[in-house]
């Protein structure tokens, strides 16, 4: 019996949670013109990721990497506008976070000194790409949504 009182509970303050309200002006509209945009989350605090620094590198025929853009992330954890569509050409991108320095600055000593996601761009055609990074100070986990390019 206690158990069910303590899941109706939860589940009761589950759906009363409310998200804060994002600015406009941060989010959202720049989505369907962003061939690439980062969100990184504060997995520990529960909160958008501020000031992380983005890097964004195209692979060479060398295998080399060379850097195409860098960005930081906003006040909603977001980075639109890291690259033009034109830039964002067939190949394989690599996007590295500075996720020791956003640590730092938060008072933690963390694992990693950074995350990286490796992947290749419009393999199956011209696609845009939102990359989702939640951070904690002992791991990361890197989500993808591919969508069709917006005209």
């Amino acid at each position: 019996m206690a158990r069910t009182a303590v899941f109706v509970i939860l589940v009761a303050a589950i759906f009363h949670i409310q998200a804060a309200p994002v600015d406009k002006a941060d989010h959202g509209d720049a989505d369907t013109k962003c061939p690439l945009m980062v969100k990184v989350l504060d997995a520990v605090r529960g909160k958008p990721a501020v000031a992380v620094k983005v890097t964004v590198s195209r692979q060479s025929a060398d295998n080399s990497w060379a850097d195409v853009t860098s960005g930081v992330t906003n006040a909603a954890g977001e980075a639109h506008d890291l690259v033009r569509e034109e830039e964002f050409t067939t190949g394989t991108y690599k996007v590295t976070f500075d996720t020791k320095a956003y640590w730092k600055t938060e008072g933690v000593t963390p694992f990693h000194e950074m995350a990286e996601v490796v992947f290749g761009a419009h393999v199956d055609g011209h696609r845009h790409y939102t990359l989702a990074l939640l951070l904690s100070p002992f791991s990361y986990t890197a989500t993808a949504v591919v969508t069709e390019a917006h005209e």
